[in-house]
């Protein structure tokens, strides 16, 4: 990313949160956008997720909800759950279909993307907006065992970053700490 170009951030939620909380820290996502606004003209932020229409209360409300009013357009799916053979719940409808139409739909106004996802189904995601001059940076990390990128993802980026040096600059500090001298 240069200092000028037209960049968006597209975050699979559900992986992103999976990958921070297997580094052992929460995301601060004032912080990270902005990190990634410093160093580049910040188009758009979207931020993706699957919510439980039929839950009283999710976890992930009050997160969508703050990210929907500081600088991120949100895009929410309806979860649906099933038992599977063995007689467990199961949830499927993850947002992953929503988040490629829209990179391939910006990407003509782009000249750089940076995916938050270490999901494997994304590289001819990638390889599509590579063929239309769009770089791709990756967020995600090889430092967990196993790692939570899928390695063909990784090969295909442009650019892969590891969550895990980004965590000094993104990770949310707990109020307790923020005030301490």
């Amino acid at each position: 990313m240069t200092v000028n170009s037209r960049t968006a951030l597209f975050i699979d939620g559900p992986n992103f949160h999976a990958t921070a909380r297997a580094l052992g820290f929460e995301v601060d996502y004032r912080r990270l956008l902005a990190e990634f606004d410093k160093g580049c003209k910040l188009v758009r932020a979207l931020y993706y997720t699957t919510i439980f229409d039929d839950q009283e209360y999710s976890s992930v409300r009050p997160l969508v909800d703050w990210l929907d009013y500081n600088g991120y357009a949100v895009v929410t799916k309806a979860a649906k759950e099933y038992v599977d053979a063995s007689g467990r719940r199961r949830t499927k409808n993850r947002p992953g279909v929503e988040l490629a139409v829209d990179v391939l739909q910006l990407a003509g106004h782009l000249d750089d993307v940076v995916l938050f996802s270490g999901d494997g189904d994304f590289r001819p995601l990638v390889a599509a907006i590579q063929r239309r001059g769009v770089r791709v940076s990756v967020v995600s990390t090889i430092s967990t065992a196993p790692p939570m990128i899928a390695d063909e993802l990784r090969r295909q980026a442009d650019l892969f970053i590891d969550l895990i040096d980004l965590k000094a600059s993104i990770e949310r500090v707990p109020q307790s700490a923020a005030i301490r001298p």
